[in-house]
Formats: C-alpha cells, structure tokens, sequence
C-alpha cells in the first residue's frame, strides 16, 4: 500500500511513497512514508489510531490511554498537558498525534524545534472522527481507517434518523463535582446532545470545560441532569434541590464518560446510552 515499484531496466526496487494529510488546526502534515512510530498524547488519539489499524505502529501514549486494552501496555509519556520531553525523543517516533486544547502548547512546539512532525487533533463533530479515521489510516498506510470511518457514518446515520424531531430536552451535563465543572458547546458532548435533540444548558460558555456555581444550575433548571459517574451517590447531591425540574420529573442519570467525553469512535455506544436518558426524560416530562 505504500511502496511501489520502480522498473529500471533488469531489476525492480522499492521506493517509499509520501504521504499528507490536513490537520485540525490547518496544516498539512507530510511525511516520506508511512509512520512506523507514532506517539499518541491523547486517549481519543489512541483509540482513533487503533480504529484506524495502526494500533501496531504506536509505540507511546498519554495517560488514561485504556483502550483498546493492548494500549494499556505502552510506555505513557505524557499525562495531562505535561509531556515527558526525553522520553517522546527516546522513543523516535516519525509521527507524534498531540491534542490541540489538551496538550501543552510550548511543549509541542519544542516537539517541532527538535525535529518531530506533529499532528495536532481536535475532534468538535461527529464529522470530524470519521475523517480522523481516514486520515490516520493515510498517514500510517493502513487500510481499516476508510472502512472504519464508513461504518461509522452508517451507525452515525441511525441514531440521526431515530432521534430526529424529538422534543428538546434541556440538560446540565456535569463531568466534576468539586469544582463543580462541564463542557461547552465546542465539545463533542454537545454534538452527542444535539444528535439526541437535546440542549446543553452551558454551551455558550468560553472554556470547552469551565468551572460553574451550583446557583447558575439552579437559575437554568435544566430538565435534566447527566452526571459522568456511574455511582449512584454521585446524584444525591441534587437530589436536595427538589425544586429543579430535572428532579421533580426524576431526570438525574449517569453515563460512562470515557464513552461519550471522548472524541473517538466509541462515542457512538456512549451517545446511544445518552440518548437512551435523554428519551427517558421527555416520558418523564410528559407524564407529568
């Protein structure tokens, strides 16, 4: 797939093929073949790149890289925004996948002054994890990552089409408690709500995860209350508030996070439980 052959006469050789592609933040990213070594500073980065079969080329990962579970056996070398530098160069890698709003900025540029080529992600859209699918599959010469990101648009496709014209539910999507934080409307959680024809009550905040009070929860009353814990004494604390309407119409669920917070494919199984809640809720509203 990424070599071809150069016919001189008497003999055959192999010569590598380049290969690009555009990433998240504009740039084309060019490489002389197809990466052998790639370093992945971001869980959704990993499971995109095993999706896209080139779960064989990664040879590092950030922390909480726990899927697929083969990744869980890679040395981590970045945790958080804070990347371990001689480690990342140690292991040689021909292509390192960094997050955009995750990653360090000044370390990935200092990645760049010492020579490495980065890939900078940042899935906001469903749209966007399929073409990552595609164009990690070309830049590490594989295969799957088309096929992959096919069968993602279908499944994509199904929840649309079974969820469309749905009341709107409003929905206080909490991923902390203390402080007590969510997400914007720039995060891909906002795009699972919409597919469930739901609304994020704090979507036009500026930060893609920002601390808010529990009085400005109250002030929106949402409808619902989506809580990133699957324990059910993580919802209690809300329960004091009976004057909300998510829980007068008992609209307090949980879901897996690393399902539905995470920009790769995956986030279809965690929306569908989403948007199992959300319709859930409307009963809820209307039976009352």
């Amino acid at each position: 797939h990424t070599r071809y052959p150069l016919v001189t006469g008497v003999q055959t050789c192999a010569l590598p093929i380049s290969v690009s592609a555009i990433d998240d933040n504009g740039q084309r990213i060019s490489l002389p073949s197809a990466a052998k070594r790639i370093i992945s500073l971001a869980p959704h980065v990993t499971e995109l790149l095993y999706a896209a079969g080139a779960g064989p080329a990664v040879v590092g990962v950030s922390a909480w890289s726990d899927y697929p579970p083969p990744a869980q056996k890679l040395p981590v070398v970045a945790d958080g925004s804070r990347l371990d530098l001689e480690r990342i160069i140690n292991l040689k890698p021909d292509l390192v996948i960094a997050w955009k709003s995750g990653s360090s900025a000044r370390q990935v540029d200092r990645l760049r002054k010492l020579g490495l080529t980065v890939f900078e992600s940042e899935p906001h859209n469903f749209e966007d994890i399929a073409r990552s699918l595609e164009r990690f599959s070309i830049l590490a010469g594989t295969t799957e990552g088309k096929r992959a990101a096919t069968e993602f648009r279908k499944g994509l496709q199904h929840l649309r089409h079974q969820y469309a014209d749905r009341q709107k539910v409003s929905v206080f999507y909490q991923i902390w408690p203390s402080p007590l934080m969510t997400l914007n409307g720039k995060h891909m959680l906002s795009a699972a709500l919409r597919l469930c024809g739901a609304s994020n009550i704090f979507a036009n905040l500026t930060q893609l995860a920002p601390i808010v009070s529990t009085e400005s929860v109250v002030s929106a009353d949402p409808d619902a209350i989506i809580i990133t814990d699957e324990r059910s004494t993580a919802r209690d604390r809300w329960r004091s508030f009976t004057a909300l309407k998510a829980v007068r119409h008992e609209n307090l669920f949980s879901v897996n996070g690393s399902l539905i917070n995470r920009a790769g494919p995956r986030i279809l199984e965690g929306a569908a439980q989403l948007c199992e809640h959300i319709d859930t809720a409307r009963r809820h509203l209307i039976r009352d």
